[in-house]
């Protein structure tokens, strides 16, 4: 197996996942402070609100994911993602400086159609410069989606524990967002430029790309496979930080690291078997990883101990980690047939609004069952995934190539 070999672009997207996670894990860090500061807290029946403002920043993800395979068709990836940057930036300026709740939920509007064009396109990018071995490298660069968490997660927990203010952590990956923009908006050097398509691409010929993915019966599979890998893993990154303070008494800073733990085994995980897993493996690593992650979140409800339900977050990431790169990358195979720009795509379009219906549905299920009974929808997403790999499995006969 060869050694994983990086250039300009591909550190460009490392920096692209960082500041999407570090934009979007802000939120759920600090959302008791958010919800106490603009009039919704969540111990006295917020938390459907708090939820909301997840969902409402998922619909404007999946606009900018339908959208953005026609602006890349015209403009390119490199600049498409470089401007996605610009006005991620521009939204969290906006969220940092929101007095009110409604003021709040436009600006992750705005942040929300950054996001989703980065969540759209940052898979193909990668994808096209490494087409020889795409799993490796896609699940490689999507582990510093959650480096970006671990690191926010840390320094945002640590200055709110400090007494900073949530706004000024909200500026602070602002800032970040902006200098990503310009790292990746950079001129090449001459020879060393992004492989973009030869000549821009009309908008039909991309919508047909579009129709032809919906016809075949395989890609609906693993739509449904996104969408519960998108909401097992979103949960926990949204709702974690506040379980452990409101169930188990825990500081803003051990909230934090909570999330850092989940985060952490997910960077564990995605890293790891970036540099040992074989392309026609994957199927065998989501399939397995799915039925360890469902016996290791079934756990979470029944502990008291913060220390040990950070030891199982931890256990929870490295299970949750080959989920969405893995099953991407799987699906390109299942599929060669397809357009992968417009497959990888059309797959986080599945994920996204897994992540969140499913923020929404843990909310509103706490709000009548309490946070700790709706913790089992972690579990339930990711025996379902089982059942769906080993669906494809059984309905395919066996290639050495796409296995």
């Amino acid at each position: 197996m060869k050694n994983l070999r990086f250039g300009r672009y591909d550190y460009a997207a490392f920096l692209a996942f960082f500041v999407y996670s570090s934009g979007t894990v802000v939120l759920p860090l600090a959302l008791v402070d958010i919800a106490a500061d603009l009039g919704f807290p969540l111990e006295a029946g917020g938390m459907t609100a708090g939820g909301a403002l997840h969902l409402i920043r998922t619909l404007a993800i999946v606009g900018a994911m339908l959208l953005c395979g026609f602006i890349a068709g015209r403009a390119g990836k490199r600049r498409t993602m470089g401007a996605s940057l610009l006005l991620l930036a521009v939204g969290l300026t906006l969220c940092a400086i929101s007095p009110a709740y409604i003021i709040l939920l436009l600006a992750l509007l705005l942040a929300g159609a950054g996001e989703g064009v980065i969540e759209g396109l940052a898979t193909p990018f990668v994808h096209d410069l490494h087409p020889e071995e795409p799993g490796r490298y896609i699940n490689f660069t999507h582990a510093f989606w959650s480096v970006g968490i671990v690191v926010t997660v840390l320094a945002g927990g640590t200055m709110l524990a400090a007494g900073i203010s949530w706004r000024v952590v909200m500026i602070a990956a602002a800032a970040t967002a902006l200098l990503a923009a310009l790292f990746l908006l950079l001129p090449a050097r001459p020879g060393r430029g992004y492989p973009e398509h030869p000549e821009p691409l009309h908008w039909k010929t991309v919508a047909g790309q579009a129709r032809a993915i919906m016809r075949m019966p395989r890609f609906w599979l693993f739509f449904a496979a996104m969408f519960l890998a998108g909401g097992g893993e979103f949960c926990l990154t949204y709702w974690s930080a506040s379980y452990l303070q409101l169930n188990l008494g825990a500081s803003v800073l051990a909230a934090g690291a909570g999330l850092a733990c989940f985060a952490g085994g997910m960077v564990v995980g995605r890293s790891g078997w970036a540099f040992v897993i074989a392309q026609h493996h994957l199927r065998r690593l989501v399939l397995f990883s799915a039925l360890a992650g469902t016996a290791v979140t079934l756990l979470l409800p029944r502990v008291e101990d913060p220390i040990w339900f950070l030891v199982i977050l931890f256990a929870a990431g490295i299970c949750t980690a080959p989920f969405w790169p893995s099953i991407q990358s799987h699906c390109t195979g299942r599929l060669p047939a397809a357009d992968k720009t417009m497959l990888l795509i059309m797959l986080s379009c599945a994920g996204i609004p897994g992540c969140g219906f499913f923020t929404w549905l843990m909310g509103f299920v706490a709000n009548r069952y309490g946070l700790r009974a709706a913790l089992y929808l972690v579990p339930a997403c990711y025996i379902a995934i089982a059942a769906i790999m080993a669906v494809d499995r059984f309905k395919t006969p066996r290639r050495p190539s796409c296995t």
